[in-house]
């Protein structure tokens, strides 16, 4: 099999790029190793910068037919009260607000756009583990299906599978690790009318926890120290629900909907940066290029950004069959890689004065955020960092123009 590009891990990156590709003509493969995106728990946090690329894709009233929610504002609820940290509705452009929408929709819905495509192909249950070489060039993909093995050759080949990458591990390629303190434990609890409306940080010695309002459900994140969920299993369901009931008394008469750990789904937190990015004829992109922690929930946006930037950047050269330089690669690492690390370092910077100490109970005093609500400028420049990011990206290559 061939293809101008193919792509492995069919997740906002993946499947972004498939799409921008396909609309500009270009042929393009996207290898996704399950059967379908229905899968909980997974990054859906889509900000403005985001909301405003669907929008130039000419896809934002189908987006918005989807099942979300808006949130206006970012905000830690303490033991003193609550902290207000960014108030969206103060951002320039149209939206302001972060939609919170399950993934397999997201992903459902850009499939379904780049189905209406002749030169876009995907392959489910096909799952990449290894590279075609030609020389030091790679030049395509090995992947395995319920079939068996195949390969797939290809101009350009792009690894977006994610943190655990193996399309990364086969090129030899090893990101930096900058490391983090905690790792997550979800779960969910039904939501009754009467519930606040807001998401928020709760913010609490030895138990910090984030609560997303899901409509009929709250979504629930426990952060425990890292490589603790043993320990946090020994404790027993019934310590978790009373952790739940004191840190969110409102949902103290629901807890008993927690049965065992087997509805919780452990976050393992990964804080990585490839120094490089490619390899002749290989491009990585995403959480494969740079894992990002959960904290200010803006992974899914860079990697979509990632694939903004690709397609820009390579779409022309795959559409005219040219072979693509690695100088060419370079760049997009170079548009890309200043805005993961100044984002990376602000997790850090989080992760280091806010959560390691809150993780450490009362050993260590918490660190409270200032109200920035009271100071304008701060607040706006927060908000703008957290929903925008450093250099939005724009679809040029691939764009409504080319809706059929």
């Amino acid at each position: 099999m061939r293809t101008a590009c193919v792509i492995a891990g069919g997740g906002p990156a993946g499947a972004v790029l498939a799409l921008m590709l396909a609309r500009g003509g270009v042929e393009v493969t996207l290898l996704e190793k399950h059967g379908d995106f229905l899968r909980d728990f997974r990054g859906d946090t889509i900000h403005p910068s985001t909301l405003q690329l669907i929008d130039e894709l000419g896809l934002a009233e189908e987006f918005h037919k989807l099942p979300h929610r808006k949130a206006y504002g970012v905000s830690v609820e303490t033991d003193q009260g609550t902290v207000s940290l960014a108030d969206l509705r103060r951002l320039p452009g149209k939206y302001r607000y972060i939609a919170f929408v399950p993934q397999w929709d997201f992903l459902n819905l850009i499939i379904s756009e780049a189905r209406r495509y002749p030169t876009f192909r995907l392959l489910m249950n096909a799952e990449a583990h290894g590279i075609v070489r030609e020389g030091d060039r790679v030049r395509g993909l090995r992947y395995r299906t319920p079939g068996g093995e195949h390969e797939i050759r290809a101009e350009l080949t792009i690894g977006a599978d994610g943190r655990h990458s193996d399309v990364r591990r086969a090129a030899l390629l090893r990101p930096r690790e900058f490391g983090a303190p905690m790792d997550v434990a979800w779960f969910r609890l039904p939501r009754v009318p009467s519930d606040r409306e807001d998401t928020f940080l709760r913010l609490a010695a030895g138990r910090p926890m984030v609560a997303i309002n899901r409509g009929t459900y709250w979504q629930l994140a426990l952060l425990f120290p890292k490589d603790g969920f043993e320990a946090l299993k020994a404790q027993g369901i019934a310590s978790l629900r009373r952790t739940v009931a004191e840190l969110m008394p409102f949902l103290a008469d629901r807890v008993a909907g927690l049965s065992g750990f087997d509805d919780i789904s452990m976050l393992q937190v990964k804080l990585n940066r490839l120094r490089r990015w490619h390899r002749p004829g290989l491009l990585c992109i995403g959480d494969a290029a740079h894992a990002m922690s959960p904290v200010f929930g803006i992974g899914i946006n860079l990697a979509i950004q990632d694939a903004v930037a690709t397609a820009n950047l390579l779409g022309p050269a795959l559409l005219r069959g040219e072979p693509i330089p690695e100088s060419l690669l370079a760049r997009v690492q170079r548009r890309r890689a200043f805005s993961a690390a100044v984002v990376q370092f602000a997790q850090r910077v989080v992760q280091d004065r806010i959560i390691r100490p809150a993780l450490a109970g009362s050993s260590r005093p918490i660190p409270i955020p200032p109200d920035v609500s009271r100071v304008p400028v701060l607040s706006d420049a927060l908000a703008r960092f957290v929903s925008v990011g450093v250099l939005p990206e724009h679809a040029r290559f691939g764009n409504a123009a080319e809706r059929p």
